[in-house]
């Protein structure tokens, strides 16, 4: 009997939620299982994943094999930065835009100031 550790599709239609199940590979994709393993959510932001990973490593010691779907899965669960750049994952610094938003912010300040108070030369005429 070959034994995969594979996601089992439940849900309405474009709303896939999938359990991880152990299951012998000849029955369908949804049909009978061994043990039902783990659940995965793709649909939350982030996706939900909780894989009981003691179980998980029960199996595969047996003999199961997981498939690529879930061997991604597995790791994501060990390891939840998995997967994540490390260039996406600061925020532009607020402080270089502080200085860009002071700057603008006295531009548009100094022609009223500019307008509103007379120069030397101009009160000088002015007497």
């Amino acid at each position: 009997m070959a034994v995969k550790i594979r996601l089992r599709r439940l849900g309405a239609k474009k709303q896939p939620y999938y359990r991880v199940v152990v299951a012998d590979s000849r029955y369908p994709r949804d049909g009978r299982f061994i043990e039902e393993i783990g659940i995965y959510n793709p649909m939350t932001d982030p996706s939900e994943i909780k894989i009981d990973l003691v179980k998980v490593a029960d199996w595969i010691k047996k003999g199961a094999q997981p498939t690529d779907s879930v061997k991604s899965l597995i790791r994501r669960a060990q390891d939840p930065n998995y997967g994540k750049s490390a260039k996406g994952k600061g925020k532009i610094k607020e402080t270089a835009a502080e200085p860009a938003e002071e700057v603008a912010a006295e531009i548009v300040a100094e022609p009223a100031e500019v307008a509103a108070e007379p120069t030397e030369e101009s009160a000088a005429e002015g007497e």
